[in-house]
């Protein structure tokens, strides 16, 4: 592989990281798409591949969609089997988070990847998609789950049965249909999403062992963005794609998509006075009633500036048909970026006071990828893992996370938070 792609790698894993960070804040399907829009658009941007100026703002939105629908699996008790000083269970809980952080980064890839080859000569018959990825979720679920009873995360809830139904839909479809890139992008990014998922637990846990004060929970969810950026950025850059003879459609509902529709989600799901109550209990507590009202409001007005950002690049793109749809992207990029840092400093109440400095390092985060993405640029090559190779990586993940739940088991007697299972 080509050296230069490795800093298009780079920023696109430390965008997904920082803005998948940034969803701890917020949770969900609407707060996994956010990040995971941003980490697709800003992939397209750095790559600066013409071919996918037309079609990177409708791959986005379908990558946004898939990496957000895993967004309904429940892992936080997976997270207390890896902390285990039980070899059995935190090995359990490890390759269970492998398995969680897989998903969500093959949905996300899958998706993604499929929207890039969307094109004039080759539609991609997006209802059969969603009908396939329904079935798929219905069926697997409610056979694994229901009638064999495999239970991967009792009490919880059990919504991986959907999403692994929907990914094994997903994957068939794209062997039948010949979306051989796509698939490739998938696998990588469920591989490197996974692998993010059960090391940053292992992070986790040595953090809470060292006895520093910090949101190391926060430093997990880095770790599945950063290892499933890479992993989509390098399943994409080493993947045969074929320039499109005729340039797509230029759609301006994506970008409604984007930064109207999720943020609105994310919003009134979030910003409400009993979701925030708490936290200004902490840092404003003689102001409680003036920032449970300012801060939706606040948060409301970005909105407002992200439809009208939406509404005017939407206006320029259907009007104009001589407009630069790199330029559009890129304003719709680093608007998403800017709104999500902003909210997170709004919901945790980082904006008053400093006891979350986590928050802080995302804007040094943001200003690294910031400086660095006018030096970005990339060359596709097939000069990659291929075939058996894939096999290869996966049974490496496997084995290092079992020797990693090893070593994390071997060094304590018991966290909080710690779960047994067997």
């Amino acid at each position: 592989m080509p050296k230069k792609n490795l800093l298009p790698i780079l920023l696109t894993a430390m965008t997904l990281g920082t803005t998948w960070a940034i969803r701890g804040q917020f949770g969900h399907e609407q707060g996994a798409a956010w990040a995971g829009a941003i980490a697709c658009l800003m992939l397209v941007m750095v790559t600066k591949r013409s071919e996918w100026a037309e079609s990177g703002l409708k791959a986005s939105f379908f990558g946004a969609v898939g990496w957000g629908l895993g967004g309904m699996m429940s892992y936080g008790v997976l997270v207390g089997y890896g902390k285990s000083s039980d070899f059995l269970n935190a090995s359990y809980g490890l390759l269970s988070l492998l398995v969680v952080g897989g998903l969500y980064g093959f949905l996300g890839g899958g998706l993604f990847g499929l929207g890039l080859t969307d094109s004039k000569e080759r539609k991609v018959p997006w209802h059969q998609v969603t009908v396939e990825l329904t079935v798929g979720g219905l069926i697997f679920y409610y056979f694994i789950i229901e009638q064999l009873g495999w239970l991967m995360t009792p009490p919880r809830s059990e919504a991986w049965g959907v999403c692994a139904g929907a990914a094994l839909a997903l994957a068939y479809f794209l062997y039948r249909s010949g979306y051989r890139n796509a698939l490739r992008v998938a696998l990588f990014s469920g591989l490197g999403a996974g692998f993010g998922f059960g090391f940053g637990n292992f992070l986790q846990t040595m953090g809470q062992l060292s006895g520093l004060t910090f949101n190391f929970w926060n430093v997990m969810e880095y770790s599945l963005g950063f290892f499933g950026g890479i992993g989509m950025a390098y399943g994409a850059l080493t993947s045969s794609w074929q320039p499109a003879k005729k340039a797509a459609e230029k759609s301006v509902w994506p970008i409604y998509g984007l930064a109207v529709l999720i943020p609105f989600f994310v919003w009134e799901q979030s910003f409400w006075e009993k979701e925030i109550t708490p936290m200004l209990e902490k840092v404003a507590p003689g102001q409680l009633d003036f920032w449970a009202k300012a801060i939706p409001a606040m948060a409301f007005l970005i909105w407002l500036g992200l439809l009208g950002l939406a509404w005017k690049k939407a206006k320029t793109l259907k009007n104009d048909l001589a407009v630069n749809t790199v330029s559009v992207l890129q304003s719709v990029c680093w608007s998403l970026f800017l709104a999500y840092l902003a909210y997170t400093f709004l919901i945790t109440g980082s904006f008053m006071s400093g006891y979350r400095p986590e928050q802080f390092l995302y804007l040094v985060n943001f200003g690294l990828i910031w400086f660095l993405v006018p030096k970005s640029s990339a060359q596709f090559s097939l000069e990659g893992i291929q075939g058996a190779g894939i096999w290869k990586l996966f049974f490496l993940i496997l084995g290092l996370l079992i020797l990693l739940a090893a070593i994390s088991s071997s060094l304590h007697e018991g966290l909080p938070g710690m779960q047994t299972r067997f």
